[in-house]
């Protein structure tokens, strides 16, 4: 795994002990495709953490130097991840942030996760979402909820979990969000309360018709005509079966995907 760590502009070897990424989850981040050594979506993701970072008042660090590292570091690469971590950086013991603070930004390279089923399985999980209208839809590093959740299962035939909030209402799987389509109309939850407002889902609701976001429980997944998840490292992924509930093939998803790849062939598929 290569690593570049900064401190404010300085860059530096390690992270340091104090920094409240670590200790508090202080911080913000995005999980990045790269594809034919490009940062894929980086104006959307570097929108989305701007957008995070002035919800926690974290300075936001320049854009065209960090890009630059992001390229130097993604060079030569067909396939990868590429992760950017952005802390308030260092500051004393206990909850009260630093007055001037002097944020951490930590960008690594990964492999690219092993290829998804072409029809995936899911289960719901037990694991509750917490209800936290100041963290709803943005990408903050305090993810033990989904940490836990997907500490439920081992079966290598369940691909993802999904996740309700403490009042029963659908919001996302693990690592991705869901669209169900009930009566001809693709359905995702409604995020002000809990989860994270996807770039794949931003980009799906911007650009295709017959969208909708709205509260949704299990019982609206569990009877939907056809159900995918979708992120930004992965694209789309179609829904196989749900617990007990099984959905064929299903054509419209796959006009979705074809057309996702012809707007970005990072997403390209084999039908």
């Amino acid at each position: 795994m290569s690593v570049r760590i900064f401190r404010g502009h300085e860059r530096v070897d390690a992270i340091a002990a104090d920094d409240r990424g670590l200790n508090y989850g202080d911080g913000l981040f995005e999980t990045i495709l790269v594809h034919a050594g490009e940062p894929v979506w980086w104006p959307e993701h570097w929108r989305r953490l701007a957008y995070g970072a002035q919800r926690l008042g974290i300075p936001l660090p320049e854009e065209a130097p960090l890009l630059a590292e992001a390229r130097s570091l993604c060079a030569g690469q067909d396939r990868a991840v590429l992760k950017l971590v952005l802390t308030r950086g260092s500051g004393g013991r206990g909850y009260a942030p630093p007055a001037d603070p002097r944020p951490t930004c930590v960008l690594s390279l990964h492999p690219l996760p092993p290829p998804a089923p072409a029809h995936i399985a899911l289960r719901w999980c037990d694991t509750p979402m917490a209800v936290q209208p100041a963290l709803a839809g943005i990408k903050h590093l305090n993810r033990l909820e989904n940490v836990l959740a997907r500490s439920e299962w081992s079966d290598p035939d369940i691909f993802e979990g999904l996740l309700c909030d403490t009042a029963g209402r659908v919001v996302c799987a693990t690592a991705a969000n869901v669209f169900a389509r009930i009566d001809g109309i693709w359905r995702t939850p409604d995020l002000a309360l809990a989860g994270v407002a996807g770039i794949a889902r931003d980009w799906l609701l911007a650009h295709e018709d017959r969208m909708e976001v709205t509260v949704m429980g299990r019982e609206t997944v569990e009877s939907a005509d056809a159900v995918f998840l979708c992120n930004a490292v992965r694209g789309i992924l179609p829904v196989a079966r749900l617990g007990a509930r099984h959905w064929p093939v299903d054509p419209v998803t796959t006009d979705l995907r074809r057309r996702l790849a012809a707007a970005q062939p990072a997403f390209a598929f084999q039908e």
